[in-house]
């Protein structure tokens, strides 16, 4: 049987090896025939391709994520270990020990809740202060302030008492809760000036005959509510009731709540105001009859604030509706308000721009403070402010030097305007007033362009700096000059702490010229006497003040103030001399109780 096997092998062997030399053979001929049909020329021949390849899905085959491995020696792989040898290595380094950087810290400054200041100088002048403020409760307390200035004159060439008092007392009830603050205050202030700017060339007589002491009385009540997280924001109430000693008294009630809600995503603020303003005056000018006057404003101010990226736009309007209450009279007032900001390079510079207006009421407690020498003979409108478009620029030089830039042109219909009195001559009984030492007030309607430039410093924490300046130009309708404003004005302040207990600073201004009439006597006519009137020029000045203060504890602080120290006796108001050369030595001190 193994030989039979054997046998059969050997011929199976035997075909095998012939069909593979046939396949030998025969791929050996193709390959010959194939070499000489390369050198025949098959010739030209289109050949047009029917249906192009259009593969499927089925053609493309998935890469298998783990292959098969066709690797018979699929062996475990033997682990490998690893030994390293370790010696100590000498060194001389240490380490020191880590410790905390020092930090400079700012003394906190101790706090204290009443002030005391007192001042005495030349010229008898006498300055005095105290501010008293103490908690009730944890959300309540009460606070005052007493404040006095007076001097008893003494300027050079006035033949006139020339002294005043301003005397002033206020109280403050504050109560501030989680959601809401209301403060209340009330005060009282007399002030007490003397008519003493006359003309020259008057006789003994006549100046005998003028006192020119006057005074002005001013009572206020006031309060102030504020809520958080409801659409009524705040509302405040002030009034006042102001009175002369010559028989003028004059009423003002004020009242303006705010509105806040949202409308389209956007917060609508709205001010409502009432604007009461009434008052009489005994006489006139020339004590032919007497002056009332009174004014009803009623106004409505919603505006819309908009932030985007670099802009900030305030759009809103205001609408008055004025009553004339003499003379039975109403009034429709619309006014733009209307402004926007842009950051151009961050808070280095904003360009900014807007126009406003409004309806401003005029009283006689304001022309009083501005000037304390108008006559109890005013004639009192409210003024037509009816646009003012301004542009500029502001923001920063570097992070400790700031500017502003700013230009405007502004169209007031009914602008007030302080002008000299005349002499009267007429007058059966002359009032202290009326020899050309008082101011009237005057209305036009006027134009303004102007410029104003700023721009402050704080070089170190010890040292501050101011600049401003404003140049203004006038545009009058019926009067001849805008009597007693000036065109330019100049400013700068300086601040220095020289020391922790030595401190100085000082300030200059600088006013430009001012016109005003002057009433001339005439030749022709010489009884009785007849006035004309001719424009002055009052000539512009500059006041320069420098302080100096020690630091002799935590509580008590010693001051020396220089005024004027140019000695120059210029006249803020026409043939109103200031007091020259002031030296005012006193001292604050701060307590608790």
């Amino acid at each position: 049987m193994k030989h039979i096997k054997l046998k059969s092998n050997n011929l199976l062997f035997t075909r095998l090896f012939s069909l593979r030399l046939f396949s030998i053979s025969l791929l050996f001929i193709s390959q010959f025939v194939l070499a000489q049909k390369k050198d025949e020329n098959i010739g030209t021949e289109v050949v047009n391709v029917v249906k192009p390849y259009t593969p499927t899905i089925s053609d493309a085959f998935k890469v298998k994520e783990i292959p098969s491995l066709e690797d018979a020696d699929n062996s475990k792989k033997e682990d490998i270990k690893y030994n390293y040898f370790s010696f100590p290595v000498a060194s001389t380094f240490v380490p020191s020990k880590g410790r905390a950087a020092n930090v400079d810290k700012s003394e906190v400054e101790k706090l204290f809740n009443n002030f005391a200041n007192l001042g005495m100088g030349n010229y008898t002048s006498l300055n005095a202060e105290l501010f008293i403020t103490q908690n009730i409760s944890d959300h309540e307390y009460l606070g005052g302030i007493f404040r006095h200035l007076s001097s008893q004159g003494g300027i050079k060439d006035v033949i006139l008492n020339n002294d005043f008092y301003k005397t002033s007392v206020d109280l403050t009830y504050g109560n501030q809760q989680q959601n809401l603050t209301w403060i209340s205050d009330f005060g009282y202030q007399n002030q007490i000036y003397n008519w003493y700017g006359i003309p020259e060339n008057f006789s003994q007589v006549t100046i005998d005959r003028i006192n020119p002491k006057h005074t002005f009385n001013n009572f206020y009540v006031g309060t102030n509510l504020s809520l958080n997280d409801h659409f009524f924001k705040e509302a405040s109430f002030k009034y006042n009731r102001f009175w002369d000693a010559n028989g003028s008294i004059e009423n003002r009630f004020f009242l303006k709540p705010s509105f806040e809600f949202d409308l389209l995503r956007q917060k609508i603020k709205t001010n409502l105001i009432v604007d009461y303003l009434g008052g009489s005056f005994e006489r006139n000018f020339f004590g032919t009859s007497s002056i009332k006057y009174g004014f009803t404003n009623f106004g409505i101010h919603p505006s819309i604030v908009v932030n985007k990226n670099n802009w900030a736009v305030n759009v809103g309007a205001a609408v008055f509706y004025s009553v004339d209450n003499e003379n039975s009279s109403s009034k429709l007032f619309a006014y733009p308000q209307v402004n926007a900001s842009l950051k151009v390079v961050g808070d280095f510079m904003i360009l900014y721009t807007g126009i406003e207006g409004s309806l401003d009421q005029n009283s006689y407690r304001d022309f009083s403070n501005e000037n304390p020498f108008v006559s109890p003979t005013l004639a009192i409108a409210p003024t037509d402010k009816q646009f003012d478009f301004f542009a500029g620029l502001k923001g920063k030089l570097s992070n400790n030097v700031s500017y502003t830039l700013r230009g405007s042109v502004q169209n007031e219909k009914n602008k007030p305007l302080f002008v000299s009195n005349q002499f009267n001559m007429f007058a059966t009984n002359s009032e202290s007033y009326q020899f050309g030492n008082s101011f009237g007030i005057v209305y036009d309607d006027i134009k303004t362009m102007n410029l104003f430039g700023e721009i402050k410093a704080d070089y170190t924490k010890n040292v501050s700096i101011g600049l401003n300046a404003s140049y203004s130009r006038f545009f009058t309708t019926y009067q001849e000059e805008a009597w007693n404003l000036p065109n330019l004005k100049l400013g700068a302040t300086i601040n220095v702490n020289i020391t922790k207990k030595w401190f100085a600073g000082a300030n200059v201004f600088y006013i430009g010229e001012r016109k005003d009439l002057v009433y001339i006597q005439s030749m022709i006519t010489i009884f009785p006497p007849a006035y004309y009137p001719e424009t002055t020029n009052l000539k512009s000045y500059f006041d320069a003040n420098f302080n100096i203060g020690y630091n002799h504890s935590d509580r008590l602080t010693g001051f020396l103030k220089f005024n004027n120290i140019a000695n120059q006796s210029y006249q803020k108001w026409m043939n109103y001399p200031v007091q020259g050369f002031q030296v005012v030595l006193g001292a604050s001190y701060k307590f608790d109780f």
